[in-house]
């Protein structure tokens, strides 16, 4: 009987303790799950507003919460600069690890830390990337009324056009820096505006005549809606691996390259200078946040993607949609900067450094 009975109280002991370790890791689940409630989640967009990385912001901020436990609020802080620079700088080193700081900046981010400028304070390997909703390659514009209609009258112009720049990890400064060192063609390139819809205003005015943006956001808004109508200005090259339906005249960087002419390391360079188009508009997280943290921003990233809504928002904004994982722009960062130290002279040489 007394062993009897002492197996019927182990069993109670067990099955006690069982439901006492069930309560307790439901009540810590729970908890978890509601860590965001209550919180605010801030976007820090490296741009001014206005543009494509900042109504992406927006738009997001919009419908990420609705699928987060907790539905936190988010707010969309803008802090423009050197490219974006400045606001990757505040994610990486300022920001708390809590999952309640996201950046989202040039999607050539990498490039600055890549050749070693000493104002990229950040390593693109540790952020930990969420995702990106489109992959977008460039195309260069002119006006219309400026004496260069093709890359070949760039490259014989007996002055260098003036192009608009935010800074050096941006496309309006890269793709002419990649095009004068495939095809000579030579640009004079004014640095320091603090956004796209700045540079598009000094083209207007005239201070400037081109700028290199990715295609996506030139179809996408204005004043390149009323400029298309209008016939304001020209477009000279694109860069993505085939003709974008919206650009049938402009010759692909690599159309270009073959009539040049240019030597193979110089295409492998452009390629991997340029690759960066097929990483959009990429949102991250500060490096350290915690792995529960992270997955829960990519899942409602993703749902907030695949929600109707947001989809039909974005069709009406003209704002194109190919969502990549933060997964895959984690293996692409990775891929990206480790390259041989050849290829990396070249690139500095590029760049200008």
């Amino acid at each position: 009987m007394k062993s009897k009975v002492t197996v019927r109280l182990g069993n109670v002991l067990v099955i006690g303790c069982f439901v006492a370790a069930s309560l307790t890791t439901q009540k810590v689940s729970a908890q978890g799950d509601l860590y965001y409630q209550g919180k605010t989640v801030r976007i820090v967009v490296g741009f001014t507003p206005g543009g494509f990385y900042d109504r992406w912001a927006r738009l997001l901020a919009r419908y990420m919460p609705k699928y987060i436990p907790g539905q936190p609020e988010f707010i969309v802080q803008n802090m423009p600069g050197a490219s974006s620079v400045i606001a990757a700088n505040y994610v990486y080193n300022v920001a708390k690890s809590d999952g309640l700081t996201l950046g989202m900046s040039i999607n050539s981010l990498y490039l600055d830390q890549f050749v070693g400028r000493k104002e990229a304070k950040y390593d693109v390997r540790k952020y930990e990337w969420i995702g990106s909703q489109e992959r977008s390659f460039s195309t260069i514009y002119f006006r219309a009324d400026s004496p260069y209609k093709s890359i070949d009258d760039v490259v014989k112009g007996k002055e260098p056009p003036k192009c608009g720049s935010t800074g050096t990890a941006s496309i309006s400064y890269i793709l002419p820096k990649v095009l004068e060192e495939t095809v000579g063609a030579k640009f004079t390139i004014v640095l320091g505006y603090p956004g796209g819809s700045e540079i598009d205003l000094a083209v207007q005015k005239g201070e400037v005549v081109c700028r290199a943006q990715d295609i996506n956001s030139h179809f996408g808004r204005e004043p390149f809606l009323t400029w298309h109508n209008t016939n304001f200005d020209r477009h000279l090259l694109q860069d993505g691996p085939t003709r974008d339906p919206r650009l049938p005249e402009a010759p692909t960087l690599k159309e270009i390259m073959e009539r040049y002419k240019t030597p193979p390391a110089s295409q492998k360079v452009a390629e991997i200078v340029l690759g960066t188009g097929a990483l959009g508009r990429p949102l991250m997280a500060t490096p350290g946040t915690p792995t529960d943290r992270v997955k829960i921003l990519r899942d409602s990233y993703a749902r907030a993607l695949a929600d109707p809504s947001l989809v039909e928002e974005a069709k009406r904004a003209r704002m194109e949609m190919e969502p990549i994982t933060g997964e895959e722009i984690q293996k692409s960062m990775n891929e990206l900067i480790n390259q041989p130290a050849d290829i990396v002279a070249c690139v500095k040489k590029v760049l200008g450094n």
